[in-house]
């Protein structure tokens, strides 16, 4: 087989490669492919992103819990032989206020009734709500500065 019709074309022997021994002898060069594996940054694009806080009042309403106390002096005069002890009596507090008289007697002169109430009230009250919002704006690498800030990002 003929190398030379192998791939249409003719090549001239070389007269190096031919040796006088070995008739039509002809080397035929071999081309190699290689392959280099590599990466690189490519800037395609950028974006801005900006951060902005919206503040909003709204109103709020708040339950508030306090307590009312009131007191009603009851007029006794009541002779007794022991000091009376302070005593509960429902939601009364009853609080005996004694005087000893010249016979070593005592004379309940008065109770303080004391007594307590819960009360519950509805309030509105003004509060500040702040809302965080994001925009992203891209920027296409042809509009972009020639060189990147070196700043902190704003937030």
């Amino acid at each position: 087989m003929n190398s030379s019709q192998d791939f249409g074309q003719q090549a001239a022997p070389d007269p190096q490669r031919i040796s006088p021994t070995e008739p039509e002898k002809v080397t035929i060069p071999v081309i190699e492919e290689y392959m280099r594996i590599g990466r690189e940054v490519v800037e395609t694009g950028r974006v801005r992103i900006t951060k902005t806080v919206n503040e909003a009042p709204e109103a709020a309403v708040v339950p508030l819990v306090h307590e009312e106390v009131s007191v009603e002096r009851v007029a006794r005069n009541q002779y007794v032989d022991t000091v009376p002890t302070v005593r509960q009596e429902g939601d009364v507090t009853i609080i005996p206020v004694v005087r000893e008289v010249l016979v070593k007697r005592l004379l309940v002169v008065e109770e303080l009734h004391v007594t307590k109430r819960r009360v519950e009230t509805l309030e509105t009250q003004q509060v500040v709500l702040r809302k965080e919002e994001i925009s992203v704006e891209r920027i296409s690498p042809d509009d972009a500065p020639a060189t990147a800030p070196t700043g902190p990002a704003p937030v």
